[in-house]
């Protein structure tokens, strides 16, 4: 039988293809019974706040393999895309399934994560680096947009995995302008 996390894994994969999926679905698509689903995780939601504490799990080490505050802030931005690729789907898969989360409680768990991330766009922004006029906050949950868009178009077939750090990097720190 697999462990809590490769459940959760498994979970995630599945729903990031199938979010409206059942309890039923979801356990087959995990390899096991629904009273087995059902031990670990006693419905969606409780799945769903399994989830998430997996993905602050995940950006906790994101955050410290990124090391936000060392060199520039172009280049923490560069690591911290990077390091954000393998919980993408995390990330993705709770963005689109917000809904079924306490939204005051999903800010409190979150704080400390967005808090480092907003303060490196504050950092750039004082450097000079990164355009002043968009809120530092916004650009913190436009990173978030464009990793779960990004995971999004990889799973559809749009875009290719190996583009994921390009397309991110590029966007955010060049916008789409040619110019």
């Amino acid at each position: 039988m697999p462990v809590r996390d490769d459940l959760l894994r498994a979970a995630a994969d599945f729903l990031g293809r199938r979010p409206n999926a059942t309890q039923d679905e979801i356990a087959t698509a995990v390899g096991v019974s629904r009273a087995t689903l059902h031990r670990h995780f006693s419905g969606r939601q409780a799945l769903m706040e399994a989830l998430e504490d997996l993905a602050v799990t995940e950006m906790r080490e994101v955050l410290r393999t990124a090391r936000l505050q060392d060199g520039t802030a172009g280049d923490a931005l560069r690591r911290m895309v990077s390091a954000c690729q393998p919980v993408s789907p995390y990330l993705g898969l709770l963005y689109s399934q917000s809904q079924d989360l306490d939204f005051d409680t999903t800010l409190g768990v979150w704080e400390e994560i967005d808090g480092e991330i907003t303060e490196m766009f504050l950092r750039g922004q004082r450097d000079g680096e990164f355009r002043p006029d968009l809120p530092a906050a916004w650009l913190t949950e436009s990173f978030y947009s464009l990793v779960a868009g990004t995971e999004w178009a990889i799973r559809a077939g749009r875009v290719a995995s190996r583009d994921f750090d390009r397309l991110i990097t590029e966007l955010l720190l060049n916008g789409v302008r040619t110019s």
